[in-house]
């Protein structure tokens, strides 16, 4: 889960304006991209094994979940609830 402590994600945002990183995605192809970067930068530096690929796989994964549970379930809530639902056998 991304729930890691303020401090470090305050780190996180330091090191990234650091580097001048400022850059917003504007679709999910440069989403993947970054993604993917990030992931590479993971494995060069921890070693390409099954058991990091395993973890990276788990991290995007998590995230997946994540963002379902966090922000797409309850949009799909508001929409059934607008719109009526799909499914009656509940």
């Amino acid at each position: 889960m991304p729930y890691i402590p303020q401090i470090h994600r305050n780190d996180i945002h330091e090191d990234l304006m650091e580097s001048g990183v400022d850059f917003i995605p504007e679709n999910a192809g440069e989403i993947n991209y970054l993604v993917s970067a990030l992931i590479n930068n993971y494995l060069k530096r921890n070693g390409l094994n099954y058991a990091n690929v395993n973890e990276m796989m788990g991290a995007i994964e998590c995230c997946k979940l994540e963002l379902y549970r966090i922000i797409a379930a309850p949009y799909e809530d508001d929409k059934a609830k607008e719109n009526g639902e799909v499914y009656y056998l509940l």
